[in-house]
């Protein structure tokens, strides 16, 4: 797990199951697409339960744990209303996770959801999607209902069943 120092926190909740209402979920800002010829907006997924998954290529828990966990819910709940989308959130060793190199991870990790690139900040801080949701490093899991709200907000790997049981739930709410 990599966490970061001081930041401001955006009003999202940070909890390990889904709470009943949540705020609006932010738009992402992304720099570029993997695994997408357009660009992919929180209103294309309008209907839809997401699953954003942040990670960095060099955290030890997203490898591990959090990466492969997002690929095996994509495969197995993709095109059932629910979709998951990466989010690559460089904070740290910026030199070392170059677009290229991310696209190398995502080959060699044949990953198949769609992948963005966390804006910069332009300044050498927070890239600016981690910044709005809050994000207390990688790996971060954020579920986002069908109505575009932000559901769950979970710093560090969130275990399989838990997982399952918080995607059943919204997934069920229709």
């Amino acid at each position: 797990m990599a966490a970061i120092g001081g930041g401001r926190r955006a009003n999202v909740a940070h909890a390990s199951t889904p709470q009943a209402y949540g705020p609006p979920a932010p738009e992402w800002e992304v720099a570029q697409w993997f695994n997408r010829d357009t660009p992919l907006t929180l209103a294309d997924l309008r209907g839809q339960v997401v699953m954003l998954h942040a990670f960095q290529m060099l955290c030890p828990a997203c490898v591990r744990l959090a990466t492969p966990q997002a690929q095996q819910v994509h495969e197995q709940f993709g095109g059932q209303g629910l979709t998951v989308v990466g989010l690559h959130t460089v904070f740290e060793h910026h030199e070392a996770m170059r677009p290229v190199s991310l696209e190398a991870y995502i080959h060699e990790n044949r990953l198949r959801f769609a992948i963005g690139v966390d804006q910069p900040d332009g300044h050498g801080g927070l890239p600016r999607t981690m910044r709005t949701y809050g994000m207390q490093g990688t790996p971060t899991l954020i579920l986002i209902d069908r109505q575009g709200r932000v559901r769950q907000h979970s710093f560090g790997h969130v275990p399989d069943l838990a997982l399952g049981a918080a995607l059943g739930t919204l997934l069920a709410e229709g």
